[in-house]
């Protein structure tokens, strides 16, 4: 259970990093809420997209391949994670 859990979870993270070298940038479908002004990650300044103010994701070129080496060194350790004996 442990082992599959941890390769599902590495699976969608290399897969999600496989999409960061696809995709620039995400917009996101909502109206802009006013948030604080402190850490906002990948996250940039609202934009005024269509006559309206959206959040915009835009992850730096380093994520995807970040994201993808994350996922592959976590799918590595489930293969290698004893069997179970019972």
């Amino acid at each position: 259970m442990v082992r599959a859990s941890f390769f599902a979870f590495g699976f969608f993270i290399a897969l999600c990093g496989v999409a960061f070298l696809n995709i620039d940038k995400f917009v996101m479908t909502g109206p802009h809420e006013d948030r604080a002004q402190g850490f906002r990650g990948m996250l940039t300044s609202p934009q005024t997209i269509e006559k309206e103010t959206k959040d915009v994701l835009d992850p730096p070129e380093w994520a995807a391949f970040l994201m993808m080496s994350i996922g592959s060194v976590t799918m590595l350790y489930a293969a290698a994670l004893p069997k179970r004996k019972d």
